[in-house]
C-alpha cells in the first residue's frame, strides 16, 4: 500500500516538532531522488546550484552515508523553504504583502522526517508547489521558451516564484487584481467568470501588493481624502479657491477632509468595503475615458474598476442592477453587505496564461521584475529553510 503525504497546511496544523539531530540518516536511493529533484528543479525556474547539486553529487558518488546525509538534508531544508516561501524572503523590498503558506523550520524538519520514512522525497518536496492552474501553466510555458530568449526565461521564471508567494487556498470564489494586466477578475470554482479593467497607481504612487477581504459594497461614498493628496492638491484648493472647492464637493470635518458624493467624487459612485493598512480600495471613478488607455496608471495607488457597478452586481448576488442603478441616482450614500467576506488579492503578475493558452505577457510598470531574478539567480545560499 502506498503511503500519503500529508499536504503542507496539515503539518503547519498539527505543529510538527523538530527532530533531536540536525541531519537524518539518509539511504542512498533516497538521497539519489533528492538529486534528481534537484537536477531537474530549473523546470520550477529555480536554480540546482542554489542546493548544493555538484556537492551532493559527489558525496553520493564517493563519500559515506554521514557525508551524504548531512548535505542532503540541508539540501532539501533549503529546497523545501524556496518551493513552500518562494526564494525571495523579504518581499517587502518590491512591495508585496499578501502573506503565504509561512513554512517554518519545525514544518520542514518534520517533512524531511515524512520524506525519509515514507521514501517519497520528490512527492514531498512537489507537495509544496502551487497547485495553482496559472503554475503549471507557467511551468509549461518555460519548459518550451527557447534557451536565447533570455528575458522570455526571466519573466517566467520572475512569475512562478511570484505564485510561491501566494496562499496555497485562495478560497471559492475571490477577486483577483493584476496591477500589470490593468484587469481584476471575479474567480469562482477556479474558473474567471468576468473580467473588468482597472485603473492603477502611477509610477510616483504604486499600488502596493496586499490581500484584504471584501465586506460590502457602499453606495455614493464619501471619500476621506488622504493626508498626502490634500498636501499636493486639495489643502491648496480649498485655502486659495474655497468656492471652486465647494462646489466639487470637499469640506472640512473634524479635522478631515472629505469629499460629498456627487459626479465630481473621486470614488465615483461605487466603493468596496475592504478595510486595509494601505488606504487602497477597488472603487468607481468619474474619470472614465481613461479606461480606453492600454496602460492604465494613472492613480494615487487605489483601483479604479470599470462599470464598477456591474462587479457590485455580481458580488452583491441577490441585488439586481436596476436595484443599484436606483441606489445611486437617489444620491444618498448607503451600504448592502455581502452575504460572506470575500477574499481580494492585489497581486503582480507580468506573465499570464490566457483562457485560450496562450501566454499574455504585461509591462512590468513599477519595475519590480528586477528585483525578483537577482534573487533567483543568487549563488549564495543562506540559512535553511
Amino acid at each position: 500500500m502506498s503511503r500519503i503525504v500529508l499536504p503542507i497546511f496539515l503539518i503547519l496544523l498539527c505543529g510538527v516538532s523538530s527532530p533531536a539531530r540536525s541531519a537524518e540518516p539518509w539511504p542512498r536511493t533516497d538521497a539519489a531522488e533528492l538529486l534528481a529533484v534537484i537536477e531537474a528543479i530549473g523546470s520550477d525556474g529555480l536554480d540546482p546550484a542554489d542546493y548544493d547539486m555538484r556537492a551532493l553529487q559527489d558525496a553520493i558518488s564517493r563519500g559515506g552515508e554521514s557525508d551524504w546525509s548531512e548535505r542532503a538534508s540541508a539540501a532539501f531544508l533549503r529546497l523545501a523553504g524556496d518551493l513552500g516561501n518562494g526564494h525571495l524572503r523579504d518581499r517587502s523590498t518590491v512591495a508585496w504583502h499578501i502573506d503565504g503558506p509561512a513554512l517554518g523550520d519545525p514544518a520542514a524538519r518534520g517533512l524531511l522526517a515524512r520524506a525519509l520514512a515514507t521514501h517519497e522525497v520528490r512527492q514531498t518536496l512537489m507537495s509544496l508547489v502551487p497547485q495553482h492552474r496559472q503554475y503549471r501553466l507557467l511551468k509549461a510555458a518555460l519548459a518550451t521558451t527557447p534557451p536565447r530568449d533570455k528575458a522570455g526565461i526571466e519573466r517566467l521564471r520572475a512569475n512562478l516564484e511570484r505564485w510561491r508567494w501566494m496562499p496555497r487556498d485562495l478560497g471559492t470564489r475571490y477577486l483577483l487584481v493584476n496591477v500589470p494586466a490593468f484587469t481584476v477578475s471575479l474567480v469562482d470554482q477556479g474558473r474567471v467568470i468576468e473580467r473588468r479593467r482597472v485603473i492603477v497607481g502611477k509610477r510616483s504612487t504604486p499600488t502596493p501588493q496586499f490581500a484584504a477581504k471584501a465586506s460590502g459594497v457602499v453606495f455614493n461614498p464619501w471619500w476621506q481624502v488622504p493626508e498626502s493628496i490634500v498636501r499636493e492638491s486639495v489643502g491648496a484648493l480649498l485655502r486659495n479657491h474655497p468656492a471652486q472647492a465647494q462646489a466639487r464637493g470637499y469640506v472640512m470635518a473634524g479635522g478631515r477632509y472629505r469629499q460629498a458624493p456627487g459626479p465630481d467624487n473621486a470614488l465615483g459612485q461605487v466603493k468596496l468595503v475592504m478595510p486595509n493598512p494601505y488606504s487602497v480600495y477597488l472603487h468607481d471613478t468619474p474619470s472614465k475615458p481613461l479606461f480606453d488607455q492600454d496602460v492604465r496608471a494613472f492613480s494615487h495607488g487605489c483601483i479604479r474598476v470599470q462599470d464598477a457597478a456591474g462587479l457590485a452586481a455580481s458580488l452583491l448576488g441577490g441585488v439586481g442592477r436596476r436595484e443599484i442603478d436606483q441606489a445611486i441616482a437617489e444620491g444618498r450614500t448607503v451600504q448592502s453587505n455581502l452575504a460572506s467576506p470575500l477574499p481580494i488579492y492585489v497581486a503582480y503578475f507580468t506573465a499570464a496564461i490566457e483562457d485560450n493558452g496562450d501566454l499574455a505577457t504585461f509591462p512590468d510598470i513599477y519595475g519590480r521584475d528586477g528585483p525578483v531574478v537577482a534573487s533567483l539567480v543568487d549563488r549564495e545560499l543562506d540559512e535553511v529553510p
